[in-house]
């Protein structure tokens, strides 16, 4: 049986929505201001497989299929190590712009099994990465 797992992040960034935009569809681009994220390969023009690695000594290969590019919804289909799907809501806000994340995922297999007596543990985990993220995403966008 999978283990389900359910993340939700709101955050005020002082960024548009287009300019955040631009950077998160850029996926290629990620290993270089999303420290967790340390290997991109594009599969086509709607697919990339990623590897991951937050605070534990472990990499997850995920594969994204594009399912929207447009605002305010971005959304990827994610396989692989992890089944489900990653959706960043953007929208204007007076410092810039509002960005919702939300991630549902089943994990399977070995690391499904583990998930279920460590979950306070990968909770952590997933949080250390999401922080890398935004800390990340602001000095991406402010860099374009």
């Amino acid at each position: 049986m999978p283990a389900h797992y359910a993340f939700s992040e709101t955050w005020e960034l002082p960024l548009s929505p287009e300019a955040v935009r631009e950077v998160l569809v850029d996926l290629e681009r990620y290993p270089g201001w999303w420290p967790q994220v340390r290997a991109v390969a594009k599969l086509g023009d709607d697919d990339a497989l990623l590897v991951c690695r937050s605070a534990l000594p472990y990499d997850l290969e995920i594969a994204l299929h594009a399912v929207s590019r447009d605002l305010p919804t971005l959304e990827v289909r994610i396989g692989g190590d992890l089944d489900g799907f990653a959706r960043w809501t953007l929208t204007p806000a007076r410092s810039g712009s509002r960005m919702v994340f939300e991630q549902e995922v089943d994990v399977r297999g070995l690391l499904g099994l583990a998930s279920v007596a460590l979950r306070p543990v990968l909770a952590w985990n997933h949080r250390q990465m999401m922080l890398g993220c935004r800390q990340g995403l602001v000095a991406a966008v402010g860099a374009v």
